[in-house]
């Protein structure tokens, strides 16, 4: 049989890979045996191109409990018999054609990883990138993939409490929407994604099965420019039902923590729907299935089995229950109203063989089927990167107005207050959240204990699109530091990759370059990447996304009441920047916002100190454990004059910081975004205190000013009043949204 080349477009094989999967398997395979292959061999599924690379990142570290890769999520033991689970996920395609229930369903998606493994989720974050809003489709995607979210995520009753929202042109029609989900379990308690025990049933649990979805893995996160198939991708967007994930969620969690014991296994279905759960399940066992897709209950007429093994369709749970307790689960999924059908069984043949009733329509080997070819390629860099890194920011004309740049920048997109967004979520929903959303990082309790948790999401695109390699150090770097200015310690990172087609050299090349950079800053930080996601193929016709690495850093606090925010507390307080000093080059003010925003360039030659880095971290840590700090704010978006009005700017105090030290170039000095720097606030008479801290860890630091009850920023020629930087960064968002909506 030769096989068209449209039939493999349809599920994202190449003729090459069909070649080996014939020869592998001695035969050629039916359309049940192919539409399998080609789930589990996507992009999406089989990581094809990026496993090699993967493998240069940090998986192991102290606190690490699982095996990356090995279960559906990433564990860290916090002590206490307790551990925090934790992975990142994209829903980019599905979102850039559907955005409300592209991004709903990436919720649903990534709790369900949490839950799967018997945790329960208590906070999820999201990370989003969308075109300038004065194109009417850019503000189309972003207000439906916000109420997406805050749709399904309220509706689960787990709060959203942290995040970032970046416009650029270069997502313009094709978003990012990432989605981070944190969740706690005893340790021992801790369920796994295995299909063992011959004999043992497979048992699907949740909703019926349709035909949303079909093709979700295959067709819309690879290979595929989502806009370019919009009418024929719409249908393999999956739809939603968070009432009946409720219901899911609190079964399993009851499951894996009450009764264990019944059971071998627990699933989730994601990419691939039934074809990757039960294929990974067993390649994870080493063992077989038979499932029979006459039992499966069907919300659709007329579904093959091809359709019913590749769908998508939300809400549904692969359990695997020892045989003899297999009425124990049916009952107790029935107290919570849950469906369930068992539809297979386990096998010892090392085979997956999908029935008909009474008909095979495949058998495969599971070793076969999971194990897609890998690809290592030859990056070149973009013609453009040379001429960004020639740019010298130096041959700029200095600031004339101060005060007029910095009201631009906190009125700017990328840095006005995300308000608007970040109300649309419930945060404090299961009372654990101690810092909200619009702070550096979130800081929630464990409850039943005096611990907390930080965490946070952060990448910039812009950065590794002139540097890869700097620039997924710096992603680490800044969320890392993020966590930091709360006082928690990073202790790891989950992380979601985003790149466009890795079949161009120019994109493996970046693609490369980030991983590579994100590696070395984990291991230079101590932040093992336990968990995580990669989406390539963001392109839009035939132009890719930046490079967007999005990292999401997970740090621990013994005792959650030493946390600190970022807003000035006390007027008198000393303020000093640890690390790099106020007085830059204009070499900081590449890739800037400010370098974009005024002068319209993107270009300059990034740098950070890895080692410099960690030795801030370790001072604020060490500052903000002793009780000496009363608030502390990392500088990145905007340099050292935003951070500042924003830590005004939210404590409702000024500070006066008019006397300090600026050098030669005003704009690197207040507006350049040199890396490894934390603002800290403390009180007056701690000053020597904070000068032993620093001089011990090697970290220099620099007097800024006074925090005063006058409600305004005076730095160097800057003197702002409060209200006038708030009416710049408060509602920025919503001018944007009326006023290109009514025009």
């Amino acid at each position: 049989m030769t096989i068209d080349q449209s039939a493999l477009d349809v599920i994202a094989l190449s003729r090459d890979e069909y070649d080996l999967i014939v020869e592998r398997l001695g035969r050629e395979p039916n359309e049940v045996e192919l539409g399998m292959f080609g789930a589990l061999w996507s992009e999406h599924c089989g990581y094809k191109n990026s496993r090699p690379l993967l493998r240069l990142l940090p998986a192991e570290g102290s606190y690490v409990l699982t095996k990356r890769g090995a279960e559906n999520a990433g564990a860290v033991d916090i002590g206490d018999g307790l551990c925090l689970v934790m992975k990142i996920e994209s829903h980019n395609h599905p979102s850039a054609i559907e955005p409300y229930q592209g991004a709903a369903t990436g919720v649903g998606g990534i709790v369900r990883d949490i839950f799967a493994m018997g945790a329960r989720p208590i906070a999820l974050l999201d990370s989003l990138r969308f075109g300038p809003l004065d194109e009417a489709r850019n503000r189309y995607l972003f207000e439906g993939v916000v109420a997406g979210i805050s749709g399904y995520g309220n509706c689960l009753g787990i709060p959203t409490v942290g995040g970032e929202v970046v416009f650029e042109e270069a997502y313009s029609s094709n978003p990012l929407v990432n989605v981070m989900c944190v969740g706690v379990a005893p340790i021992d308690k801790l369920a796994s994604a295995t299909a063992s025990g011959v004999g043992n049933v497979l048992m699907l649990v949740g909703a019926d099965t349709g035909r949303d979805g079909i093709h979700g893995a295959s067709g819309l996160a690879s290979r595929t420019d989502p806009n370019a198939r919009f009418e024929e991708l719409r249908p393999a967007v999956q739809v939603g039902n968070p009432f009946l994930e409720k219901m899911l969620m609190e079964a399993c969690i009851d499951l894996a923590r009450n009764h264990q014991d019944w059971i071998v296994g627990i699933q989730d279905f994601g990419a691939a729907g039934l074809t990757s759960s039960s294929a990974e399940a067993a390649a994870r066992a080493g063992t077989g299935l038979v499932i029979d897709v006459d039992r499966i209950s069907r919300r659709e007429e007329g579904m093959t089995p091809y359709e019913v093994m590749l769908s998508e369709s939300q809400e549904r749970m692969l359990i695997i229950p020892r045989k003899e307790h297999l009425d124990d689960v049916a009952k107790l999924f029935e107290r919570w109203e849950v469906p369930w059908t068992v539809i297979g069984h386990v096998t010892d043949d090392q085979t997956i063989r999908i029935k008909e009733g009474d008909r095979e329509v495949g058998a495969l080997p599971v070793d076969i089927l999971v194990e897609a070819p890998e690809y290592t390629r030859d990056g070149v860099p973009p013609v453009e990167l040379e001429e960004m890194y020639s740019f010298d920011p130096g041959e700029l004309p200095d600031v004339a107005d101060a005060n007029d740049a910095l009201l631009k920048l906190l009125g700017s997109p990328n840095i006005a207050s995300k308000r608007w967004v970040y109300r649309q979520y419930d945060q404090s929903v299961l009372d654990n959240t101690v810092v909200e959303a619009g702070c550096d990082a979130a800081v929630l309790r464990i409850k039943g204990t005096s611990k907390g948790f930080a965490v946070s999401t952060d990448g910039n695109g812009r950065y590794c699109y002139i540097d890869p390699y700097v620039g997924g150090a710096i992603a680490v770097a800044e969320a890392a530091r993020n966590v930091v200015c709360t006082g928690a310690l990073p202790v790891a990172v989950t992380d979601c990759l985003n790149f466009g087609n890795p079949e161009r050299p120019e994109v493996y090349y970046q693609m490369e370059g980030v991983i590579r950079g994100i590696a070395d800053a984990c291991s230079a930080l101590g932040t093992p990447v336990i968990s995580g996601n990669v989406s390539l193929y963001n392109e839009t016709g035939g132009q890719a996304v930046y490079p967007t690495p999005v990292i999401g850093m997970l740090g621990l606090l013994d005792d959650v009441t030493m946390h600190v925010r970022s807003a000035f507390a006390d007027a008198e307080d000393d303020v000093f920047v640890l690390g790099a000093a106020a007085d830059q080059t204009p070499s900081s003010l590449a890739g800037s916002e400010y370098l974009k925003l005024m002068h319209g360039k993107v270009a300059g030659r990034l740098s950070i100190d890895l080692q410099l880095e960690g030795r801030v971290h370790r001072a604020a840590l060490a500052a903000i454990r002793s009780g000496i700090v009363t608030a502390a704010h990392d500088c990145s978006d905007g340099g050292l004059a935003v951070a500042l009005a924003e830590m005004c700017m939210s404590g409702g105090k000024g500070l006066d910081a008019s006397s300090v030290t600026l050098g030669n170039r005003t704009d690197a000095a207040l507006f350049g975004e040199a890396q490894s720097r934390i603002v800290v606030a403390l009180r007056s008479d701690s000053r020597e205190a904070l000068a032993g801290i620093a001089n011990g860890l090697d970290v220099q630091f620099q007097y800024l000013g006074t925090v005063t009850s006058e409600q305004g920023l005076r730095l160097g020629p800057i003197d702002i009043s409060l209200e006038a930087m708030r009416e710049a960064y408060e509602g920025s968002l919503e001018r944007r949204l009326s006023a290109t909506a009514s025009s």
